[in-house]
């Protein structure tokens, strides 16, 4: 079996930093030493919470221009749109019927909405769910390598669960993925918690150099004046900085804090190196964006190419279990 990694980002909102430290910047640079490499847009995850269509179709062009201005080879690797392999939603339907109940009450997202509703109010089946479908998503092209962040494992976890059950009654036919985990600690949003577009705190990845400082002028910070000495340990200024600097320049921003850099300042060696980092992805962006046709494109080919793969695989899981 080829060493296969996935991975796949919910096209809602606007790519931010999370996005890119968390799951583009980490999962190109395993695709590098993998044999098969499978980038989606997870397209049916975002209706979950999403009901405006438009913002739908606007997220999916701009999930994939990150990809793609990240530097995404997709002449090397499998780049498509999960509700272009419908074969992804049939083989969720056969893991629904094969998963626990319990399973799925542990979920952390689905928890987390029942500690403030008791009865429910606000779940629906989609968000329930969902892990069912993101097992779909690993499975279908019997991935062995999902790079995750640790907040992230219980997903992975409950993937491997679905996969030795369905294995144990119908004999062997997943494979049993493997956790990458990215041990960094989460990218933080502007108001310290991790950086989610649900929470409404992200800084944009593809904006122009105006847009990104207004972001960062926005991190909560403490009130210490300048000249006090301050804490880079529990700063989000400081968190974010270290993912854009050198070891060298990490050391000299902690002796600035230790001399009392002013919040304003902080913030601008911020900016100078995101702005750094920044700036060919975005050139790239703006580039690609101009292309006409250019996302549907490398959609529609990464998903001919991916098609033959799931259906060969959907024809192996109904001979399994008695559908042909």
């Amino acid at each position: 079996m080829k060493n296969r990694i996935l991975t796949g980002i919910t096209t809602s909102g606007t790519p931010h930093l999370g996005n890119y430290f968390g799951a583009i910047k980490p999962s190109l640079e395993l695709a590098k030493k993998s044999s098969d490499s499978f980038f989606f847009l997870a397209d049916y995850h975002s209706i979950i919470k999403v009901n405006n269509p438009q913002e739908v179709t606007s997220s999916i062009e701009n999930i994939a221009l990150a990809w793609l201005s990240s530097g995404l080879d997709t002449k090397n690797s499998y780049f498509y749109k999960q509700s272009d392999i419908r074969e992804i939603l049939e083989l969720s339907w056969v893991l629904h019927c094969v998963t626990a109940k319990g399973l799925m009450n542990r979920a952390h997202a689905y928890k987390a909405l029942k500690e403030n509703n008791s009865d429910d109010k606000g779940v629906n089946m989609g968000l329930f769910s969902y892990p069912i479908l993101m097992s779909a998503d690993i499975l279908m092209f019997n991935s062995t390598h999902v790079p995750v962040g640790p907040d992230q494992l219980q997903h992975l976890e409950m993937t491997r669960d679905i996969a030795l059950r369905f294995n144990h009654i119908f004999g062997d036919t997943f494979e049993i993925p493997e956790a990458v985990i990215n041990n960094d600690d989460p990218i933080p949003g502007i108001d310290g918690r991790k950086m989610s577009k649900s929470y409404n705190n992200v800084i944009p990845l593809l904006c122009d150099e105006k847009t990104l400082k207004k972001s960062i002028m926005k991190i909560v910070t403490n009130s210490l004046e300048p000249g006090v000495p301050k804490d880079h340990t529990n700063c989000n200024v400081f968190s974010l900085y270290i993912n854009f600097a050198s070891d060298k320049e990490i050391e000299e921003f902690k002796d600035d804090y230790a001399n009392g850099i002013s919040w304003g300042d902080a913030k601008n060696k911020l900016f100078d190196k995101a702005n750094e980092t920044l700036l060919p992805i975005r050139e790239k962006y703006f580039d690609l964006r101009e292309q006409k046709d250019l996302v549907n494109d490398h959609l529609s080919d990464g998903a001919k190419k991916v098609r033959p793969l799931a259906r060969e695989f959907i024809e192996v899981i109904r001979s399994k279990i008695g559908i042909s």
